[in-house]
């Protein structure tokens, strides 16, 4: 993986200092918080409803087991013993004190690690997908453009000030794993008739107020021009993206003012200014860049995965668990293990400092001491031999870690919502965890399928309601919380936005409403169809007039209720 170089060191060395003398100056009376405000978002520190958050860079998603303990350790000693990994495949602290903010990115420096432009109108982490360089549908391993990007991204003075935050996501696999339809920029790694490597390149996708599906603008780029092209899609967005409205700030807005012909005409006019400047990546550097990311010792293991099959067939649980969470290896012999963060009775995404620390063990014993995160938030053993498998998921299974539910009903993408975001309108960690204490039967989950359930707290869609097969979004009505339901959206190769069924619902009324969708969906559904292939087929009103058929009796439990109880 990528190892810091001098100019990395010196950034985030001096970006320390300066920030700590810009929180001794706040915490003097120097600075007010509107003028601190923008330097803190510079530091990812946010000012939540009880306290800051903190939100540092996992770049890709990707961590050594140091960097991983180290996260466990400021989980432990600068929050209250937990963090939150993120769909930008960061992690958030909730319960920082302003007084600590130096010393922890100081601390996060030691194992290169910063919480640099995870906030502001600026480009923000460069997300992909988990499973780079080992995927088995993979083109060509990504990680050394996204590393170039990330550079070429960092501190760059013409876009540090844009007119809102900027998102870029990177693909190389046939299964887009990344959601790059739904990024302000998202790049697929292709090939041409020629068998020349480049990029196709999508702008203009996104969610929040204006959901969007990103839209083509060059079917090839070769891969050397890739900073200048972005360059090129970034100058015009920073030049006639507006400014006067945060709500209309966003280049999916000036896309769609622009039209694709237009906006694509005057990215190209201004490419050919730069198309040859010393931006171009070159074949040297590509490779210095590709040397970090060499495969690690990989044994010649055999192919024979008998013993695996009679393991499966003499334990259920186990067999279950392979199923859904352990996925081909481009590698013989090895696999990728998925470790969920959804269990029932824990908010989606959070793990514990000892879970944390744990999982960097694992790291170490397992995977070349290597692991991801995902824009699912779950976490990833890329690299694991098949033969360890039924060992590595005892252990799992003794730390809470083994849930089986990838990709299935539990497996639920969620924002911390009300019970810490000052944006939310309404808590979405209890709604995820009422849901899958009612769907917890693990037979239920599987005979139901794939279905991505995503919950938002607010119109921000930091839970990529939109993209869910069923979304929640929750909306303030009078001062009060009610969940807004769509149903048809999807992710990866075939990316929609999902269409809300009706009026919208009390906290206490969300278990039996998914419960509704489902009964229409088990109705309805012909063989091996898919939740969202069921949709796509018969249509949201089937759905629409079962849900509200009748009135739904309220559950037990209030949004109200304690996230952390």
């Amino acid at each position: 993986m990528y190892r810091y170089d001098q100019y990395d060191h010196q950034i985030v060395k001096e970006r320390v200092a300066q920030f700590k003398s810009q929180v001794e100056r706040r915490l003097s009376g120097e600075l007010s918080e509107d003028e601190f405000r923008p330097l803190r978002l510079q530091n990812g520190l946010y000012l939540q409803r009880h306290a800051y958050m903190l939100r540092v860079a996992i770049p890709y998603g990707l961590l050594s087991s140091t960097q991983m303990r180290k996260l466990g350790h400021i989980a432990r000693a600068y929050d209250r013993g937990y963090g939150h990994f993120t769909t930008r495949q960061n992690i958030q602290y909730n319960w920082i004190e302003l007084e600590q903010t130096p010393e922890i990115l100081a601390e996060l420096a030691t194992v290169e690690m910063h919480a640099i432009q995870t906030s502001g109108n600026c480009i923000r982490n460069i997300t992909s997908d988990q499973f780079c360089g080992v995927a088995a549908d993979e083109l060509a391993d990504p990680r050394p453009y996204i590393e170039i990007l990330r550079q070429w991204s960092t501190f760059h003075p013409e876009f540090a000030y844009l007119p809102r935050k900027f998102k870029i996501a990177v693909n190389a696999a046939a299964e887009d794993r990344a959601a790059v339809q739904v990024h302000d920029i998202g790049l697929n790694l292709i090939k041409n008739a020629s068998g020349e490597l480049g990029f196709q390149v999508l702008v203009g996708g996104g969610l929040g107020r204006t959901p969007i599906i990103g839209s083509v603008v060059r079917e090839f780029l070769p891969w050397e021009h890739l900073l200048t092209y972005i360059e090129a899609v970034m100058r015009v967005y920073n030049q006639y993206g507006r400014r006067d409205n945060k709500y209309k700030a966003r280049i999916k807005i000036l896309l769609k003012a622009l039209g694709v012909e237009e906006f694509t005409r005057q990215v190209e006019a201004e490419w050919l200014l730069i198309k040859d400047s010393p931006s171009t990546i070159t074949q040297e550097e590509l490779n210095r860049a590709s040397s970090y990311f060499a495969p690690p010792a990989y044994e010649n293991l055999p192919t024979d995965e008998s013993a695996l099959q009679t393991l499966r067939s003499s334990n259920k649980a186990f067999s279950n668990w392979v199923q859904r969470n352990v996925r081909p290896h481009k590698v013989n012999g090895y696999a990728i293990v998925t470790v969920s963060l959804k269990k029932t009775g824990v908010p989606p995404g959070d793990a514990t400092a000892d879970q944390i620390d744990f999982v960097a063990d694992l790291a170490e014993r397992y995977s070349f001491a290597e692991l991801r995160v995902t824009h699912e938030q779950n976490l990833v053993l890329a690299d694991v031999k098949q033969s360890d498998l039924f060992k590595l998921w005892e252990e799992l299974k003794a730390h809470g870690l083994a849930t089986p539910n990838i990709g299935l009903l539990t497996d639920i993408i969620c924002c911390p919502g009300g019970d810490f975001c000052s944006l939310a309108n309404a808590k979405s960690i209890p709604i995820a965890q009422a849901i899958a204490e009612r769907f917890d039967s693990l037979d239920f989950q599987h005979d139901i399928g794939e279905i991505e359930l995503n919950i938002s707290g607010c119109i921000n869609a930091c839970g990529h309601h939109h993209v869910g097969t069923i979304g929640i979004l929750g909306v303030d009505k009078d001062g009060s919380e009610w969940y807004q339901v769509s149903i048809g959206g999807a992710q990866g190769n075939h990316s929609a936005i999902g269409k809300i069924i009706g009026p919208s619902f009390a906290a206490g009324e969300m278990p039996e409403v998914i419960g509704r969708l489902l009964e229409v969906y088990v109705r309805d559904r012909i063989e091996e169809e898919r939740f969202i292939d069921t949709v796509n087929r018969v249509g949201i009103n089937p759905f629409k007039d079962h849900v509200y058929a009748t009135p739904i009796k309220h559950g037990t439990f209030a949004a109200g209720e304690d996230a952390h109880a």
